[in-house]
């Protein structure tokens, strides 16, 4: 999951209803171009679309193509207004070996999935590649599908901690990128939802002629996998979920988790810091190092560290929460700011220019489905004061931003209720023990709720995604590889041994 506050992750909210999940008939399943139903299908018009494949860009190979998707705004009015879905792929290696298509989600809500087939951090093995068409998409009102904006300031991206003396500035703030999306985009906002992120998949799947798919989906992309299982099990083939969201958290309830695994992130840092004292030279024991922290925060916060060409007050550093997702990063990171409070910036990387106003199509559209996807935000700002001071409390590193107040209080709720996550469909869910954005405790809730799963763990494993990547975890690759290849899960749950980092030694 991308984190809308700023790094790349997601958010939750308060503990899920308990909602049974579509009829079918409410699902919309939409059926192949061979099924033999289609005549009187509502989505005819767009599961039998003749797509127009044509080269991406002259940047990617010539055999990365694209071609756009018209799906219905609204799915219970499939004959009203439609957008526009940005699709790319790969074609399979082997016209012979193809099994079908592997689609992709990199996450957020909201991070751009068109060039996922080309991306250079994701390694697929010949094996995949040869058997599988590749195929990307931008969610909807995302990247190139119909993109939403909301013309929201710097300022009103920006995360903010909870402060009693900015509470009231806050609420006011949250309020007004609420009406600025309701005044940019309120016909659509209703109808921004995981579920119909799920539908526009299954209106891809049947435009593809396949009459299953596979998927795999990261962090975000893990509960839109979810989501798809739950609304069309019998379309679900091979299912890869990888760094796992809690589906009964979405979504303040996700962001709170991330306070508390920052906090175990961060305790495991200052005792693996402290035996390294002769580098780092940030303390001799765990209570030394975090002195020297906390101390470098209340410095940053009386007069921004100007460090690798940017100032940072002791917010600015905290509101990073991917910070301790690695012991050795984390180390060298703080140690550089130690000495760039010195007046010592060790690797200045440019001098301030002129600000521009950053594009919002990315917190606009991940507030936008994590505002309409449920019903339990909370619109009564005392109740986000109280949980904010209760967690700062619990949770210092991270407690008060994750806690903050939110768009959602002062959203309208979206046209459906949440989906309850609770079938038996086979997946393979890839976990890192020491992800403190999707933690290990919500890959597991994950787990439970898809009765059919498999869990692999990376003990030791650090960071936010598993798969695929140059540092990746061999076990894992290898473990995922052969249920991609084969469709055959594990036996049993697997854990691998971290191969790179700390972790693994």
């Amino acid at each position: 999951m991308r984190n809308t506050r700023k790094a790349p992750l997601l958010a939750a909210g308060l503990a899920a209803a308990a909602l049974s999940a579509l009829t079918p008939a409410t699902a919309f399943v939409a059926p192949t171009a061979s099924d033999a139903s289609t005549a009187n299908d509502p989505l005819r018009q767009y599961t039998q679309q003749k797509l127009q494949w044509k080269r991406c860009d002259a940047k990617g190979p010539a055999t990365f193509q694209c071609a756009t998707l018209k799906v219905p705004l609204d799915y219970s009015d499939p004959g009203g207004r439609t957008i526009g879905l940005a699709l790319s792929r790969l074609k399979a290696g082997s016209a012979k070996a193809r099994h079908g298509v592997l689609l992709l989600n990199p996450g957020g809500p909201g991070v751009p999935g068109l060039r996922l087939p080309v991306d250079p951090r994701l390694k697929f093995p010949a094996e995949v590649k040869r058997r599988y068409d590749l195929v990307g998409f931008d969610l909807r009102g995302v990247g190139r599908s119909s993109p939403v904006s909301c013309g929201l300031t710097a300022e009103e991206q920006a995360d903010h901690p909870y402060k009693a003396e900015t509470f009231a500035k806050d609420v006011d703030r949250v309020r007004t990128v609420a009406g600025k999306c309701r005044a940019r985009a309120g016909d659509k906002l209703p109808h921004l939802t995981t579920r119909n992120n799920a539908r526009d998949m299954d209106v891809i799947r049947a435009a593809l002629g396949e009459k299953r798919i596979s998927y795999l989906g990261i962090s975000y992309g893990t509960y839109l996998g979810a989501v798809y299982m739950q609304l069309f099990p019998q379309r679900a083939d091979r299912i890869v979920l990888d760094s796992a969201t809690d589906p009964t958290r979405i979504y303040r309830g996700m962001f709170q988790d991330m306070a508390k695994a920052a906090e175990q992130a961060f305790t495991r840092w200052t005792a693996w810091t402290a035996r390294r004292h002769a580098t780092y030279k940030l303390g001799d024991t765990p209570a030394k190092v975090r002195k020297t922290y906390w101390d470098l925060i209340a410095r940053a916060n009386r007069k921004p560290i100007f460090f690798e060409g940017q100032p940072l007050t002791g917010d600015g550093i905290r509101g990073d929460n991917s910070t301790f997702f690695h012991v050795q990063k984390a180390a060298e990171r703080i140690a550089g700011l130690k000495k760039a409070a010195k007046g010592k910036d060790p690797a200045p990387s440019g001098t301030p220019g002129q600000v521009q106003e950053p594009d919002d199509n990315y917190p606009s559209i991940a507030w936008s489905f994590m505002c309409a996807d449920t019903r339990t935000w909370s619109h009564g700002p005392e109740e986000y004061r109280r949980e904010a001071i209760r967690d700062k409390a619990r949770y210092p590193l991270y407690g008060d931003f994750a806690a903050a107040i939110t768009p959602c209080a002062f959203w309208e709720q979206g046209s459906e209720p949440q989906t309850k996550i609770d079938n038996k469909v086979g997946a393979l869910i890839t976990q890192n023990e020491w992800d403190s954005q999707t933690p290990l405790f919500a890959a597991r809730a994950m787990h439970r709720a898809l009765r059919g799963s498999r869990m692999l763990t990376v003990a030791g494993g650090e960071g936010h995604g598993v798969l695929y990547a140059p540092d990746s975890t061999p076990c894992a690759d290898k473990a995922v590889t052969v249920y991609l290849t084969t469709g055959r899960l594990p036996a049993k749950d697997l854990t691998c041994r971290a191969t790179t980092g700390p972790g693994s030694r």
